[in-house]
C-alpha cells in the first residue's frame, strides 16, 4: 500500500551548485524540466528538482527487505521504491537502499527526483476529444522485467482503472483518466512501477511519438 512521506526541509539558499544546470537554475535562467531536457543535460542534483517544483509529493510504494552474500555472513538492507510528482506533468521513480527503513526512503526519494520526467498530458480518447490535460494523447505500453502495462486514454469522468501501483503512478504524474490493461507478473511493485514510468517515458520526444500513432 502507498504511504505519504514528508521530507525534512532544509535552507536551498545555502545550495552550492557543482554543476552548470545547477548554476543556472540557482540564477534563475532556467525554470523548468523542459528547458533542462532541452540542454540535453541529465540532472544531478536534487536541489534543482527543489527549487523548480517545491510542491513536490512524494509517495513511498514499496519496502522491502533485500539481502546479499559475503564472505563473512549474510547482509540485509531495506529497498524503498519510491514515487515523486507535482500532479501537472512531472513525475519520477527512485529507489533507495539502507540498513535502516527511513534514509532507505530518502535515498528514494532523491534518487526519484533525479529520474523525474516531463509527461505530455492531453486528451487521446476519440469518445472524448474535449483538448483538456486530463489523459494522455496516445496510447502507450511498456514492459520491465515480467510486468508489462498498456495505458488508454479514457474520455473524461472514466478516472484511472489500474492497479494501485500504477494508478499511484499517474495520479503524481497528473494523469485524471485511464484505461489501463496489464500482464504478467502484475503484484511485482517494483517492476510494475518502472513499466508505467517506462510508458509514459515514451512520450518524452517527438519521434517516439510519431511512431507511436503509426503503430496504432
Amino acid at each position: 500500500m502507498a504511504q505519504y512521506y514528508e521530507n525534512e526541509g532544509y535552507d536551498l539558499s545555502a545550495w552550492k551548485p557543482k554543476t552548470r544546470i545547477g548554476e543556472l537554475v540557482k540564477a534563475g535562467q532556467i525554470k523548468s524540466l523542459e528547458q533542462i531536457f532541452a540542454t540535453g543535460k541529465p540532472v544531478k542534483e536534487t536541489e534543482i528538482i527543489d527549487i523548480l517544483y517545491p510542491n513536490l509529493e512524494d509517495k513511498v510504494l514499496e519496502i522491502a527487505s533485500v539481502q546479499r552474500m559475503t564472505k563473512n555472513n549474510r547482509k540485509q538492507k531495506y529497498r524503498a521504491t519510491v514515487v515523486v510528482g507535482d500532479r501537472n506533468g512531472h513525475v519520477g521513480i527512485g529507489v533507495g537502499k539502507d540498513v535502516e527503513v527511513k534514509p532507505a526512503i530518502e535515498s528514494g526519494i532523491r534518487d526519484a527526483k533525479r529520474h523525474m520526467i516531463s509527461v505530455a498530458l492531453g486528451c487521446g480518447s476519440s469518445e472524448c476529444n474535449c483538448n483538456q490535460r486530463h489523459s494522455l494523447p496516445l496510447r502507450l505500453r511498456a514492459k520491465v522485467g515480467s510486468s508489462e502495462i498498456l495505458l488508454k486514454p479514457a474520455p473524461k469522468g472514466v478516472g484511472i482503472s489500474a492497479g494501485e501501483t500504477a494508478k499511484t503512478v499517474l495520479e503524481l504524474a497528473g494523469v485524471k483518466d485511464m484505461w489501463t490493461f496489464s500482464r504478467g507478473r502484475t503484484r511485482d511493485v517494483y517492476n510494475m512501477a518502472l513499466a508505467t514510468y517506462a510508458a509514459l517515458n515514451q512520450l518524452r520526444t517527438l519521434k517516439n511519438v510519431e511512431a507511436l500513432k503509426v503503430s496504432q
